[in-house]
């Protein structure tokens, strides 16, 4: 998401100083408004897109029994808090999870951030949708890297 003056949020600012040779780096620009019931509102909204899913709704439905479904979503609502507003209300490794998923492929991240980009843009304003979609495209590419490793692939190049 450009800033204002070109800066780019997530990433850090290099600011030019008077003296010869003198660099600041400064912390990246807060991001937009969000709290801990906008993310609710995200993650339910999200998974309820996916149960109903035809491709992701029989993956989430094979590994989580309906009656685990209310502990689920607490534990993903504090996942998106502490990724997004850094709670630290989250202390698991979600990555092993997705590991023993031996049928998870391209097209499932594909899905999966087509409906988060969707649950964004009706449960978000704009500027919170585009940073919270930028997070989950890091977190995707995150765990596409870590299945692939795991399973002793190559990871093709975004886009290619």
């Amino acid at each position: 998401m450009a800033l204002p003056g070109g800066v780019e949020a997530g990433r850090p600012m290099v600011v030019e100083g008077q003296e010869p040779g003198y660099t600041r780096v400064m912390t990246e620009p807060p991001a937009p408004p969000l709290d801990e019931d906008g993310i609710r509102r995200l993650v339910h909204g999200f998974y309820d897109a996916v149960r109903s899913d035809d491709l992701l709704g029989p993956v989430f439905r094979r590994e989580i029994p309906e009656e685990r479904w209310p502990e689920h979503l607490e534990t993903l609502c504090a996942f998106w808090s502490s990724a997004l507003l850094r709670t630290s209300r989250y202390d698991g490794r979600p990555l092993q999870a997705h590991l023993r998923l031996q049928d998870i492929s391209e097209t499932h991240f594909e899905r999966w951030l087509a409906l988060f980009s969707a649950a964004a843009a009706r449960t978000l304003k704009p500027e919170v949708a585009e940073h919270v979609v930028g997070m989950a495209h890091r977190i995707a590419q995150s765990f596409r890297m870590g299945i692939a490793f795991h399973r002793g692939e190559s990871l093709k190049p975004a886009g290619r």
